[in-house]
């Protein structure tokens, strides 16, 4: 079975896909690292992350890259979704998701296009949503967490601009598939969040 779960980000997906694959015993992918490792390695080539041909350059990064914790900075994270919007990009990562969720057995990816590009065929596509306020709040608390220094406004700020260059790219944009479910996380607590995501899963025939 192939679970899509897509969103913006601090929606909530990654917490979410890690928990239904770990539930249903199926592999996860966060695509979204894949992206955060392209922005990474541009910066690291001293390159400019809205340059269509430093970017695709960056997509030769190192495996060894995807464990640098620096790809979970804020700071990587905006480099991430400006390297998304270059269509060679996503064309030069598309195989590696795709060969991942059509792995005999089935497979959980979170993303920002999972539903609608990489596996529009998956039994179950959820999209994970959840207002600034709310989203801001917990990065604030896992960047404090991590000993970095951030302001909430910043990280709004920031949150709002990811939001606007995912939903307006020419290429698979942020957006719900249409037969995708909707989960707002807003008001749920981790574990409601998770609960409510199982019984999404199991209502759409996934078994542990």
């Amino acid at each position: 079975m192939i679970i899509a779960v897509d969103g913006p980000t601090a929606s909530g997906k990654g917490t979410i896909a890690k928990a239904l694959a770990a539930h249903f015993g199926l592999p996860h992918l966060d695509t979204g690292l894949l992206y955060r490792a392209v922005g990474r390695q541009c910066a690291l080539n001293s390159g400019n992350a809205d340059s269509p041909v430093d970017a695709l350059a960056a997509c030769a990064f190192p495996d060894s890259l995807l464990d640098d914790p620096e790809l979970r900075s804020e700071a990587t994270g905006g480099l991430a979704s400006r390297v998304s919007v270059h269509p060679e990009v996503r064309h030069a990562l598309y195989e590696r998701q795709r060969s991942f969720a059509t792995q005999p057995g089935g497979a959980v990816l979170d993303g920002r296009d999972i539903g609608t590009v990489i596996a529009p065929e998956a039994e179950l596509k959820l999209f994970v949503v959840a207002s600034v306020p709310a989203r801001a709040e917990r990065r604030f608390r896992e960047m404090q967490a991590a000993g970095r220094a951030v302001s909430l406004a910043d990280i709004a700020a920031d949150l709002e601009a990811r939001d606007a260059r995912d939903r307006s790219r020419a290429e698979a944009p942020l957006v719900a598939a249409p037969d995708a479910v909707l989960l707002d996380t807003s008001d749920l607590g981790r574990d409601e969040a998770i609960a409510a995501a199982i019984a999404l899963a199991e209502a759409a025939g996934a078994r542990p």
